[in-house]
This record gives C-alpha cells, sequence and structure tokens, in this order.
C-alpha cells in the first residue's frame, strides 16, 4: 500500500506483550515485546514454472539509443517473466514481503500483522481508523492508520523489524506533525509524510529512522498540493498540483526546501515520477476524463525513452528497477506488469492468466521482492518474486 507513541487509538501487539487502554476505549502500546518466540509464518509454496520467455540478449546487441524530450524513441518490450511465487495469504489481502519479512493487511484494512523467524508484530486500529499505507524496506516496517471521519492526524508506527525494541510512532504530537490524510514514503532510511506549515501552507517532512530526527523540508505555494511521493537512491520525488479546474500537475525532485520539476516532462500533464541514477521514469495522464490511462517515459542522461501505455498510479521503484502495471490493451490481453532497467532495456516480467478481464493492483516493493495482486474474470491471484 502506498501509502512518539500513538495518541489515537492504534495498537501495536508484539508476541508475548500486553496492551493496556486509554481514556476513549482505544488499546495503547506501551508494551514491550518480551522476545517470546512465535511459530514462524508461513512458507510460500514451491516456486511455479514460468512461461517461455525471449533469449536472453547478445552480448553484440546494440545499445538502445534514446532520443529527445520532443521526440522520446520508442521502446518495443520483451517478455522475461520472473519466477513468481503464490502468496498463501488469500487475494482480499494486501501482503507486501521483503527479505525473511511478510507484512499483511486483512481484508477490512483494521489490522496488518509483520511476520518473521520467531518475530511477529501485529497492528491494531481504533474503531474510526484504517490502514492506509503498509510498507517494508529493508530493515524498517511501518504502518499508517488514517482517521475515516478525517478529524485527526495520520498515526504510523515504525518498527525495526526482527528487533525487540526500536520502535516509535509518529503522529500529532511528533516534533513535525502528521496532518489529515496525505502522502507516506519509506525508503534509504527515511520516512516523508504531510505536514501543515507556516500560513496553513501544505509541506512536506522528512522522518531519519535511525535517529527518529525530522524536519520540514519544501512547502507548496498557497492553494497547491501534491502527492505521489517516491523515495530511490537518487532521491525524493512528488507530483504538486494546482487549485485549476483541470488541476495543472507537475512531477518534480525535492531538493531541501526547493522543488525541481522533472525535465522533458509534458506541462501540466505529470502523474507520478520516480528517479534513477542518472535520469527519471514518469508517466502523463492526457485525458482528463481518462485518469487511469497513463503513459510511460524515461530518461537516461540527455536521452529521452516512450515505454509505451501503462495504468497510473501504479509506478514503484524496486531493487534498481521502475515498474509499472499496464491494464489489458485489446480484449483477450492480459495485464501485464513491466519493468525499465538500468540498462536499458523494458521487460514484461509478470503476465495474467486466462480469459476475460483482469487488472493489476499497485506492485508493492519490499526491498528485494515484489508482490503482485491480479484481480481478473477468472480468478485472482497474489504472487511474489525475488527482484534483488
Amino acid at each position: 500500500m502506498r501509502r512518539g507513541l500513538a495518541a489515537l487509538g492504534a495498537t501495536l501487539i508484539l508476541t508475548g506483550g500486553t496492551a493496556g487502554c486509554t481514556d476513549d476505549g482505544a488499546s495503547s502500546t506501551n508494551a514491550e515485546p518480551s522476545g517470546t518466540p512465535t511459530s514462524e509464518a508461513p512458507t510460500s509454496p514451491p516456486t511455479t514454472t514460468p512461461s517461455p520467455t525471449s533469449p536472453a540478449p547478445s552480448s553484440e546487441e546494440a545499445e538502445v539509443v534514446g532520443g529527445t524530450a520532443a521526440a522520446p524513441a520508442p521502446v518495443e518490450p520483451s517478455t522475461r517473466l520472473l519466477e513468481w511465487s503464490p502468496v498463501p495469504q488469500p487475494a482480499t489481502s494486501t501482503v507486501t514481503r521483503g527479505g525473511p519479512w511478510t507484512l499483511t493487511v486483512n481484508e477490512s484494512s483494521t489490522l496488518a500483522t509483520f511476520e518473521g523467524k520467531r518475530w511477529r508484530a501485529r497492528f491494531v486500529g481504533s474503531e474510526r481508523q484504517r490502514v492506509s499505507d503498509a510498507m517494508i524496506r529493508g530493515d524498517w516496517g511501518v504502518v499508517v492508520f488514517q482517521d475515516e471521519q478525517e478529524t485527526r492526524p495520520a498515526e504510523a508506527h515504525v518498527v525495526r523489524l526482527g528487533a525487540q525494541s526500536g520502535r516509535f510512532t509518529v503522529d500529532g504530537s511528533s516534533d513535525v506533525p502528521t496532518t489529515t490524510g496525505g502522502t507516506w514514503a519509506l525508503g534509504e532510511g527515511t520516512l516523508v509524510h504531510a505536514t501543515i506549515g507556516p500560513r496553513a501552507s501544505y509541506c512536506l517532512a522528512t522522518v531519519d529512522l535511525g535517529t527518529r530526527a525530522s524536519e520540514r523540508t519544501w512547502c507548496a505555494e498557497r492553494r497547491h498540493g501534491y502527492n505521489g511521493a517516491q523515495i530511490t537512491p537518487a532521491g525524493t520525488s512528488l507530483m504538486t498540483f494546482d487549485d485549476q479546474q483541470p488541476s495543472c500537475r507537475t512531477v518534480a525532485q525535492v531538493s531541501g526546501h526547493d522543488l525541481d520539476p522533472f525535465e522533458g516532462v509534458e506541462d501540466c500533464l505529470g502523474w507520478e515520477g520516480v528517479l534513477t541514477g542518472d535520469g527519471a521514469v514518469w508517466s502523463v495522464v492526457p485525458k482528463q476524463t481518462r485518469v487511469e490511462a497513463a503513459h510511460y517515459y524515461a530518461r537516461d542522461g540527455d536521452e529521452y525513452f516512450d515505454l509505451g501505455p501503462g495504468t497510473s498510479g501504479t509506478l514503484v521503484w524496486c531493487a534498481g528497477s521502475a515498474y509499472f502495471a499496464q491494464d489489458p490493451l485489446r480484449d483477450g490481453d492480459p495485464a501485464r506488469l513491466l519493468r525499465w532497467t538500468a540498462d536499458r532495456a523494458l521487460e514484461v516480467v509478470y503476465e495474467t492468466q486466462g480469459r476475460g478481464p483482469a487488472f493489476l493492483t499497485e506492485p508493492r516493493c519490499g526491498g528485494d521482492q515484489v508482490t503482485v495482486t491480479a484481480l481478473g474474470k477468472s480468478g485472482d491471484e497474489q504472487v511474489t518474486a525475488e527482484v534483488g
């Protein structure tokens, strides 16, 4: 999902711990884990056999050459399906896997569970809270609860996976407080979230997970907002918008207190973006009446590439590549997951099976694994693959 101690009712229950109650009847998070071993989380069934893939490219194959921002070079995807394994949990739950850890959010978004060998942590929301974001990156996990009535600030619980201590909460009472709703992102040892700044401006806060220090960095102009924050080794990006109708959207990089728009993105049509080593991947939505239908592009150095159509809101950075989903282009086509790699390869790494309409939810990266949920007329499935 993209998305101090709690004061608003989300509960952390670690194996062997006990929870108290707050004045409003919501569970508190005062209990430390006892370290009592738990049973190991269920393992996945044996790896499924991938469909035949295209042959590996020859070392003498010509390098893909890009175009200009005005005329990006079209890239045809090859098919190189990953080795996908079924996730034991039902497709109605939302699962993210990374290393030895599995993060599961139940269908009603009221419970999030981290599981690993001999370690477990559970987060339960209060009656008026739902999980909006749940993420794993490396040694860290984060679960964010939002108030359904949107009158209380969001509440994020941060855990160091496998550790018996080192957990903390980011909420409305933090040094840089959270606000109602807003984007969240986890990566590179940091957590970013929305906050309110001077003169009620909408700002971005960055939390250093190791030191727990937080600061307010960039703030949007008056009557402007942002969403879709993403963190990669190259930096933090997001999409800003104004209050016009239709809104003018800009994909940009956060540079301290400044914002630098991505190079080569069509004015006002950007939707989401991630920064790569020497470039970026982004999408635009050409028609305001079909915001789900996006078109993806990439820049590597000063060369530009046309990656073709995709589904807006599905761009994810994982283990050195950018992934995005593509709805069926024609009747009878599968839904696909594509990735753009550091060596300028566009690959179909997953596609749905069976007949009838199908689509993919946003892929979820756990650092070294990517998990996909496919929903379709022929049945739903949730699968994961090693990518790191």
